[in-house]
């Protein structure tokens, strides 16, 4: 087999995941050119972070949520209800920044856990309960702050929306950013080499050594660029080191734990998954209670970056989420999807409002531009289910047709087996 032949048989296996890469790639590629060179300046390449904090955070939960065959309305306005408390609990009250971010953090595990209850033990539709959160918790937000924004917030807070880790060093490279970024190729690397040798010792299909090399060495590559391209301007965001162990987490959780295959084995077939000794019932309940939790942080960041809780707060968040999840590799049936896949939906959505703004796109194209995007991952995903669906019933019908036996490859279509004719013969 040629380099070119197992490239093109890896790609074509993992269209999923690798296809959703490419398109990033050359959405990055086409704004650049666009904007004259604007996209990946540190400047704007900061800023993209920071601006999509949020959707990275809640696009994470989302996809487990997803994954176990249910959905979440009410993301937005639960960020904004946090928000608003929080504000409150800071200026109104006076609590110091530690405790708000801890109560945040339990509201929003406590408003999870409502909606999960009803969700995985009453058996309402998610769509349902989340819909009537997404009511319950606007119209709770438009009472906490009154119609009224509530800011300014403490420095220590806003640091989290928009401040940047310090340097070990003063100089003009962030020495942290680039020790970091070389730990980060070093853990991936590491990870692979561990998912290659785990398929090895249990002989599953790995691909070849020069394509596993080539591979690692593009990830090391990325990293160290994206890192080198951070340590230029001021350093890694605070909350771009929240995304980075929030991946990192969740992607160990849902590839190497018993709790991920449990939430994969929900959103695959429940009533299999409860024959095969899961609790399903208590699996969905702490997907909800995560996904309030993330939610809550992520209306800590924004608030954060804005400097203020507004009622219009979380406006279309769960759209930007779901959005992230389902062009990440969501499949809308549960089961399917990935964490990274989420970042790489999410990011795709940032880097294509970020780009359409750059060159002065107005907001009614970038919605209907969006709009496409996510028909067409849809279809993309409905495309690969059929095809992949389609080549295993053939290969499913070449293994159960019958197989002449050696010297009998003259009989022609139709005629009894070989066995049948000579019993005949023989009574003849």
């Amino acid at each position: 087999m040629t380099p070119m032949t197992a490239i093109r048989d890896a790609i074509r296996s993992n269209a999923r995941q690798y296809g959703m890469v490419m398109a990033l790639a050359v959405i990055v590629i086409l704004f650049e050119i666009l904007t004259g060179g604007l996209l990946l300046r540190p400047l704007n390449i900061t800023n993209l972070i920071m601006q999509n904090s949020y959707v990275l955070i809640l696009a994470i939960g989302m996809m487990l949520v997803i994954i176990t065959g249910h959905i979440d309305l009410s993301v937005g306005s639960v960020v904004a209800f946090v928000g608003a408390t929080s504000a409150v609990m800071l200026t109104g009250w006076g609590l110091p920044v530690p405790v708000v971010v801890v109560l945040a953090l339990l509201t929003g595990g406590l408003i999870g856990a409502w909606q999960g209850f009803w969700i995985a033990y009453v058996r309402i539709p998610a769509f349902i309960v989340t819909l009537a959160g997404m009511l319950v918790f606007r119209g709770a937000t438009m009472i906490v702050l009154g119609g009224e924004s509530i800011g300014p917030l403490p420095e220590s807070l806003r640091a989290l929306g928009s401040g940047y880790v310090p340097d070990v060093a003063g100089g003009e490279v962030h020495l942290l950013t680039l020790l970091l970024g070389v730990l980060a190729s070093a853990a991936l690397v590491a990870s692979q080499v561990r998912i290659r040798a785990r398929g090895l010792r249990y002989g599953l299909p790995v691909g070849s050594r020069n394509l596993f090399v080539a591979k690692c060495a593009a990830l090391v590559v990325v990293v160290m660029v994206f890192a080198y391209v951070l340590a230029i301007h001021n350093g890694i965001p605070i909350v771009g080191l929240v995304l980075v162990a929030l991946i990192v987490a969740f992607s160990f959780v849902m590839n190497s734990t018993t709790v991920g295959r449990r939430i994969y084995a929900v959103g695959g077939s429940e009533k299999a998954a409860m024959l095969s000794g899961v609790k399903t019932r208590r699996t969905t309940f702490w997907v909800f209670v995560n996904m309030g939790v993330l939610s809550a942080l992520a209306g800590l960041v924004f608030m954060a970056r804005l400097n203020a809780a507004t009622p219009r707060a979380g406006t279309m968040f769960e759209l930007d989420a779901i959005a992230a999840a389902f062009i990440g590799g969501a499949s809308a049936a549960g089961g399917v999807g990935t964490v990274v896949g989420a970042v790489v939906g999410a990011l795709v959505m940032g880097v294509m409002n970020n780009g359409m703004s750059l060159i002065g796109l107005g907001v009614d194209w970038q919605q209907a531009i969006k709009g496409l995007v996510l028909l067409a991952a849809v279809a993309f995903d409905i495309y690969n289910k059929n095809r992949v669906g389609t080549s295993g019933a053939a290969r499913r019908r070449a293994a159960q047709r019958p197989v002449p036996p050696p010297g009998d490859g003259g009989s022609e279509p139709g005629a009894p087996p070989p066995a049948a004719r000579a019993t005949g013969s023989g009574r003849g």
